[in-house]
């Protein structure tokens, strides 16, 4: 994450903390990240550096009519300092601030084969154990880790899986 999206993400999660709105802005500008990353035309309008600021300030100023005023604020201000193409990455780095602010973390768990629900819950539970945090799993299958399984938490990312102790097994190898 670039130093402007955490320094632009921490001012508007102040703010809305302040004003005790940080859900409703958490939601209004996922939504509106969602949008972006989901439009390769608007995402393309507000990255380019040859449109003027305040055109990108007018466009997000409308399209976020309705949102929260701190969005809508926020929006204006990010455009005419030339951040808008920054949106999905500023709204990342908020989510890991509510998320840290609210003692959550939240973990991609990518196993071989599908878990029942018992055993996603069961391993849930270690990491909450372990972390003193509450933990929202998002849960995926790759065949191709053969067994085990991966755990990616913002950066930190511990490959317990086949497929990973193979790799490590192989440079060990080839480096000795």
């Amino acid at each position: 994450m670039a130093v402007a999206e955490r320094l632009y993400a921490r001012a508007l999660f102040r703010a809305a903390d302040e004003k005790q709105r940080v859900d409703a802005v958490l939601a209004d500008l996922g939504a509106f990240a969602e949008a972006v990353a989901s439009s390769p035309e608007l995402a393309a309008f507000l990255a380019n550096p040859q449109v003027d600021r305040s055109a990108k300030a007018s466009v997000l100023g409308e399209l976020a009519e309705g949102a929260e005023e701190l969005v809508r604020n926020f929006l204006r201000l990010i455009a005419e300092k030339g951040r808008s193409g920054q949106i999905p990455a500023i709204h990342a780095e908020l989510q890991a601030l509510v998320d840290q602010a609210q003692g959550r973390v939240a973990v991609e768990l990518t196993t071989a084969f599908e878990l029942s629900d018992d055993e996603a819950a069961a391993i849930v539970k270690q990491i909450e154990n372990a972390s003193g945090r509450t933990v929202e799993a998002t849960r995926k299958v790759d065949p191709e880790l053969v067994g085990g399984l991966i755990l990616q938490a913002g950066s930190l990312r511990v490959d317990a899986s086949v497929r990973g102790r193979l790799e490590r097994l192989r440079h060990e190898l080839v480096t000795r």
